[in-house]
Parts: structure tokens; sequence; C-alpha cells
């Protein structure tokens, strides 16, 4: 026996090596290596060389055989170089800020004014734009595309700001131009108090023949940080609903495997999506149109961009056509994404954010969660209520779980001994075993359902917590000041109480700096708490019959420390809660069952008196 014990020891070290082994190869490695590559990314963009003329995509011709403009890669400048470059209309609303060119007509300088980067007083607010020539550049490009038609207005096309100074709700602007060949363009940009732009595009032929056109729609992103893209649970790409289909595709595969075909489509929407941010384009809801996802190569850089070529128009001498277009720019508010979806027949626009395989019960927690966040006003304190309804939900369901493993610990010794006694007789020990499950009328399978049926449940609350708007920059109580990243302190310095920053301690400063995600060693307040609940709700689980399980699952609590300590802190506070509240449930029940637990064994060993379990 003390062999086998031996063995298993071993076995068991080495299982934990290989399993820390890996979440370093796989998690903390990987969170290193991100940042170097940002920063080269940026080196990359910053050498990026003058206009590649002609380096387009493969285009998504219409049926015409029309296809969209090819993209161009400008010598990089810094963002405010880019901005001061081309004359500009200045945006402003109670959401936006920012300009968009009067070279190419582009809506390329956003930032969402409700919004910060950090939580610094002085933090400037999220950018969502930025002008092409700045590296990472991101901007909507609109237009019109034409086979052997001469002069068409495309990125590099000054236009005449002919009406209005300010963009603004209830102020539009107009821009023309002239092409001098018989072709007069007018666009009219409007936009809301919110982020939903309106361009409407007219065409004048004025020549002497006849021309057929198509509008055209872009957003394009021409290089992607190397920081997006690497949320496993929350989607970062293209997104879009067309061809009576939603359509992701994750910035690793877009770069890596280029954007697709087209589809065509009547009515939808396309664009690129972050983890809280939406560039959306929204043809109209009757336009028969072509959508898809374009990779370019070009100076070194990847540009993706979701794109869509209209339905061909016929222009007459003499006549002249009209197409409009939405943009969405800005923050994916559920509420105000579904208000857009009704008021402007724009189909399933809620969809922009990813709620996940349990969709169906992903949605109804948020909304519940926002209820409870809008009454209570404290987002953390929202996600206890929220754990607490969930489990009086669950209650009687988790009873019968709890109930039934207090008595499979209950009759544990008992199993014990008939394992013990017929060890070499596999069959007389089963049957012995299930007359002792009939005498003492226990069930080894009662536990699993009620596990079972929880899990979507669960998934679906983890998934909200991931993607809610709400919890970023959402304080809790003391130190937690933005319950969406993580825990900021670490034990390596006590907590903050010693004045020593883990980040820049040689050789493993990396394993323990703060950051999102933190490294692999930074332990925070929260996970240890998190740790502490776990191990105690799997003490309070009958012990696995195999010694080397039971020294596996002994050691799960500290890995899943480690794993959760890199999540939002909003998630620690949620499993944390959810633990105290499975060890009183778990130890109610074995209190009523006389068990002997964890809790009992604590106050026995603190007080000196015998537990209630003997």
């Amino acid at each position: 026996m003390r062999d086998e014990n031996t063995r298993n020891t071993i076995i068991f070290f080495v299982c934990a090596a290989i399993m820390l082994l890996a979440y370093q190869f796989f998690v903390a490695d990987p969170a290193t290596k991100r940042m170097q590559a940002e920063e080269a990314a940026r080196k990359a963009q910053a050498a990026a060389v003058a206009t590649v003329p002609g380096a387009a995509a493969a285009p998504g011709a219409t049926s015409a055989g029309i296809a969209r403009p090819g993209i161009a890669v400008p010598q990089a400048m810094t963002r405010q170089a880019a901005v001061t470059a081309s004359p500009r209309v200045m945006i402003d609303t109670p959401a936006l800020k920012g300009s968009m060119s009067l070279r190419g007509a582009r809506i390329d300088d956003l930032y969402l004014t409700g919004y910060r980067q950090t939580l610094a007083k002085d933090s400037p607010p999220v950018e969502l734009f930025r002008p092409e020539g700045a590296p990472f550049a991101f901007f909507a490009d609109l237009g019109w595309t034409g086979a052997n038609v001469p002069g068409l207005p495309d990125g590099q096309t000054q236009w005449t700001l002919a009406q209005g100074s300010t963009l603004a709700p209830g102020k539009p602007v107009t821009l023309t131009y002239d092409n001098g060949q018989g072709l007069a363009f007018t666009r009219v940009i409007a936009v809301d108090e919110n982020y939903m732009f309106t361009v409407t595009d007219t065409v004048a032929n004025r020549g002497a023949t006849p021309i057929t056109l198509a509008p055209y729609g872009s957003v394009q992103r021409q290089g992607v940080p190397a920081t997006l893209g690497k949320n496993g649970v929350v989607h970062e790409g293209a997104a879009g609903y067309f061809a009576e289909k939603r359509r992701l595709l994750k910035y690793a595969k877009w770069q890596k495997e280029g954007g697709g075909p087209a589809h065509a489509s009547v009515g939808g929407w396309l664009g690129i999506t972050d983890h809280y941010w939406l560039a959306a384009l929204i043809p109209g809801p009757q336009e028969h149109f072509e959508g898809r996802y374009g990779l370019t190569r070009a100076a070194g850089v990847n540009i993706v961009d979701a794109n869509f070529v209209g339905q061909p128009r016929a222009i007459g001498v003499g006549q002249q056509v009209t197409s409009t277009t939405r943009l969405f720019a800005g923050a994916k508010k559920v509420p105000l994404l579904k208000e857009y979806q009704t008021k402007l027949a724009i189909p399933h626009f809620d969809e922009a954010v990813d709620w996940g395989m349990f969709w169906f019960l992903t949605r109804p927690v948020y909304q519940f969660l926002s209820f409870l966040f809008a009454h209570i006003g404290n987002f953390g304190v929202a996600i206890l209520a929220l754990t607490v309804v969930v489990r009086l939900i669950f209650f009687p369901l988790a009873n019968k779980q709890y109930e039934s493993m207090t008595k499979m610990k209950k009759v544990q010794p008992a199993m014990e001994e008939l394992r013990k006694k017929f060890k070499d007789d596999p069959a007389r020990q089963q049957q012995e075993l299930m007359e002792l499950y009939k005498r003492e009328k226990v069930n080894p399978l009662a536990g699993c359902l009620p596990i079972f049926l929880q899990i979507p449940v669960f998934f679906a609350l983890f998934k909200v917590l991931q993607i809610t708007l709400e919890m970023r920059h959402a304080p809790f109580f003391g130190y937690i000041k933005d319950l969406s990243a993580p825990d900021p302190t670490t034990i390596f310095n006590l907590f903050g109480l010693i004045p020593w920053d883990p980040g820049t301690a040689p050789l493993i400063g990396d394993l323990l700096a703060y950051g999102n995600p933190p490294g692999f060693l930074h332990i925070g307040v929260l996970a240890i708490l998190y740790g502490a609940t776990t191990w105690l709700t799997t003490s309070m689980s009958p012990p696995a019959p195999d010694p080397m399980q039971q020294k596996m699952l002994q050691f799960m609590p500290l890995l899943f420390t480690f794993i959760m300590a890199q999540f939002a802190i909003g998630l620690l506070v949620y499993y944390t809660w959810s633990n105290v509240l499975t060890t009183i449930q778990q130890y109610i029940m074995m209190r009523r069952f006389k068990v002997d637990n964890p809790i009992d064994r604590i106050i026995g060993k603190l007080t000196g008196k015998p537990t209630p379990a003997g």
C-alpha cells in the first residue's frame, strides 16, 4: 500500500507540473507575447511606405460586374498629423466628438465622450475612429463605384463644404464635388444624439452619355492592434447580419485566411466590432447588395474591411439617383441597439452583442441584471443580488444535489470498509455497495442531474459578466474601482502595504506584473478568497474513491485560483459569493444529517469542543 501511495503521489505531482506548464505555455506566455507583438506592429506600421496604388482586396462584384474601389495605404504619421493633413468638418454630439475629412468625405476621427480609456480623471475619451495615415487607422468610407466610369470620387478627392459648419443633431452638413466630366456629386450627412449617422448620396449625370453606378461602403481597419481578438469569450472582429444569417469572423482567422466570398442580401448590416464598440454600415432595408469581409496585405500591414456594393443604378443623361446608407459608430448599448432595430428596421441589430450559444438564457439574465443595477445603483451589489436570485430559483434542485452528496459522504466510511474487505472480489464488492446504497437510501447519481441542469445557466451568467458594457469601469466597494478589470492588488507586495511594484522584479517581473491580463503569478485579494471558498466547497463534497483522484481534487482550488485571477474582478465577486452561498447550503445540510465537515472541524479546533458529527 505504501508503494502504491508513493506512486500515486509522484503521478499527482507530475500531473500538477504538467498542468502548470500548460497554463504557462497557453495563457501566461501568450499574454506577454501579445504586448511584444503590439509594439512590433506599431513599429511596422510606422515604417509603412508611401501609397501603394491598386492594392485592392478581392472585390465583391455585383451581377453587373461592378466592384468596390481598391484600398491604398498612405505614409504613416502621427494621429494629430493625419487629422491636420486635410480640411475638416467638426462633429459635436452628446455622445461623439471628432471630425470628418473633406478629403475623401470620410468619417474618420471619432471619440466616444461617454467612456474614458482609463479610470484616471484626466483620461481621454475612448477613441473609435482614426484617420488614414495614422498607425492602426480605422474609418468608414462611402461612395459610388462603376465599371469604366472615370472621375469617380475616392479617398483623395477634395470635397467642398456647401452647407452647414459643424455636424450635430438637427444640423446636417452638405458636401459637393464636380468631377469636371459631367458628374456632380452631393453628400448630405446627418447624425442623431447617439451614434447613428445617415449619409445620403446623390449623383447627377450632366454628361452626354448614360452611365451605371452602384453605391458602396466600407468600414476598414488598417492594421489590427495585437491586443484585439485575444478574448476567448467575447467575439472581436467582423460582425454582421446579411443574406439572412449572422456572420462572424474573428480577427485571427480574418488575417490568416482572408475574408471570404460575397453574399447577396436584401437589407442587413455589417461592420467591425471590438469588445464594447461597433462600427457598422447599414444599407437601406430594401437595398439589394452584396456584402463581404475583405483582406488586403499592403506595405506590411493587414488591412481588414467589412464592405458592401449595392444594386447598380442606370443614370440617363440629365437624370440623378440617390442612395442612403446609415453608419453606426459607438458603444454597444443593448437598449439603444434594440431601439434602432425596431425604429429603422435593422434585422437582428442587437446581435452585435455576442450573446453566445446560450443566448436564450444570456438575454434574460442580462435584462434582469440591468434591472437590478438600475434600481440598486451599484453594479457589484447587483451581481450579488442576481446570484442570490439564481440560487433561490435553483434551491430545490441544489438542495436535492447537496442532500445526495451529504448522504454519500455519510456512508463513505462504510464504503471504504467494503472496498477493503472485498478488494479481491470486484463483483461481490459491487453487490455489497448496491446493498449499502439500498439500505441507506442513497442514490449515487441523484446529485448529477441537478448539476447538469444548472450548467447552462452558470455559463450564461459567466457570459453576461463578460459582455456587459455597464460593468466597464463600474466601481464596487473599497479598492475595487473597476469591476471589468483584473484585481489590482497582489499578495507579493502584501496588497499594496509594501511600496514595491512586483512588475519590476528581475526574471519573473512579467509573471508578477499587473495588466490586462495580469501576470500568471499576480494573485489578488479576491482570487485568494475565491480559492479559499472553492477549497471549502470541495472539502464538503464526498471524497473520490481513488487516493490519486482525491489529491487531484484537493489541488484544483489552488490551480483555479491562478486561472481565475486572470479574469475581471467582477467575475471573482460573482464566483466567490456563489461559493459562499453554496457553502452555507452545504453546511446546513451536513449539520442536518450530522456529517463531519471542515467548518465544524475548524470551529472545534479553535474552541476545543467536539464537532456535532462526533
